[in-house]
């Protein structure tokens, strides 16, 4: 049979909603076919705090996305954020049943499902239960035991969860919308699957998505996260320092920070100036870079720090070697690296996503972490064995010439 499938990515963060359409071809290699992204109201720090205004915005963004994917999206793998979400660990034994002692694949889900019967909140549900190592009869670190002979299974696993309201009040917006949730995936996680190697996974790595209202935290070791969180810190409350410090408007800081803080930025001169208009009296005065600079580092350097807190608080028995993956949109500020390298000591390196072709201009930024993994998480789940859930989607024949212009512009 060969692998096909029409797989949707919906990211719903503080600035912006991103959704990609993205195709599973023949090969097995995983194609950008559409994509939207239109600027997000009635989101704040990764929360809906405006349901009307939410909907509006992701209905939007799947509607770019249908012009030229030529597709009509129906349901779509859905990226969640905030600081409700939290992580734990937990292990799960059972005894492998069969006449043969075969650790089978029901084994494993039983065992699985034993690791997720922990106690929490009444107001908490469950998103991840994502199995880390396997014991079989003693033997420790077994990735696969599918097929082994063994009388005893034990799972070590990594529980997500978050606040039922949040979550719910999410998935409402996207049905609104008029898009089912496969699943909904936890941000870090995701962004996981698009920036980092195999490599890093194994030696122990964290990985921090810095986006516009929040900072998204996953450390890895051993090839699978085993801590996640969420920062409340992003790059509005940068916006908001430099709005209060030179006294302008929102508008104005934003640009500032762009024009100034951005990496593209890097080599200007300190003393250049910039008019910005001060917000008591209407009236304009120059800017320095040099104070820009100094509010944009003030920040960053407060948020690597309470990074280094996660990474050093939970990272005990886990040594990460890899150091910080740093992605997101804040992520492409200047000297972002080079400053969170003198605050944690540590090798950091700012990454870009990989492992899709197709309609990708534009795409390959760290802005675009968390969407593009939600895709690859997506194609992971059809690859192993859950094709069934990826019909493809009613083509919509009045976009169908759009798609084909686009793609003949952009091969």
């Amino acid at each position: 049979m060969e692998l096909e499938a029409i797989l949707v990515a919906l990211d719903v963060g503080t600035s912006k909603v991103v959704v990609l359409v993205g195709e599973v071809t023949n090969d097995g290699t995983l194609d950008i076919i559409g994509k939207g992204t239109v600027p997000t109201t009635g989101v704040k720090k990764g929360l809906v705090n405006n349901m009307d205004q939410t909907v509006e915005s992701i209905t939007a963004a799947i509607e770019h996305a249908e012009r030229l994917s030529g597709l009509t999206l129906e349901a779509a793998y859905v990226g969640v954020g905030g600081d409700h979400l939290e992580s734990l660990n937990s292990r799960g034994t059972v005894a492998v049943s069969g006449a043969h002692r075969e650790v089978t694949r029901e084994d494993i889900e039983r065992a699985t499902e034993v690791a997720r019967a922990v106690t929490i909140p009444s107001n908490r549900e469950v998103l991840h239960v994502l199995p880390r190592d396997f014991t079989v009869d003693g033997q420790e670190g077994v990735k696969d035991p599918e097929g082994m002979s063994a009388v005893r299974l034990e799972v070590t696993t990594h529980i997500v969860h978050g606040g039922a309201t949040a979550l719910q009040n999410l998935t409402r917006c996207v049905r609104r919308a008029g898009v089912r949730p496969d699943e909904l995936v936890v941000c870090s996680v995701a962004s996981g699957e698009a920036v980092l190697s195999e490599t890093e996974r194994e030696l122990g790595v964290a990985v921090a998505d810095i986006g516009a209202g929040t900072t998204d935290v996953a450390l890895y070791a051993d090839g699978a996260p085993f801590y996640t969180s969420v920062i409340p810190l992003g790059g509005v409350n940068v916006t908001n320092d430099i709005a209060i410090g030179l006294r302008t408007n929102l508008v104005a800081a934003e640009q500032l920070k762009m024009r100034f803080g951005s990496r593209d930025s890097k080599d200007a001169d300190p003393a250049t100036e910039a008019e910005v208009e001060i917000i008591d009296n209407g009236v304009t005065r120059p800017a320095r870079k040099g104070d820009v600079v100094e509010i944009v580092d003030a920040r960053m350097r407060e948020l690597f720090e309470k990074i280094g807190e996660e990474m050093s608080e939970n990272a005990s028995t886990h040594r990460l070697p890899a150091g910080l993956v740093l992605t997101g949109g804040t992520a492409q500020l200047a000297n972002a690296a080079e400053l969170a390298r003198d605050v944690l000591q540590v090798p950091v390196r700012v990454a870009t996503p990989e492992g899709i072709g197709g309609l990708t201009d534009h795409l390959l930024t760290p802005t675009y972490a968390t969407a593009i993994g939600l895709l690859l998480w997506a194609a992971n789940d059809f690859m192993t064995g859950e094709q069934e859930r990826y019909e493809p989607p009613p083509r919509n024949p009045s976009a169908d010439r759009v798609r084909d212009l686009l793609r003949r512009i952009f091969p």
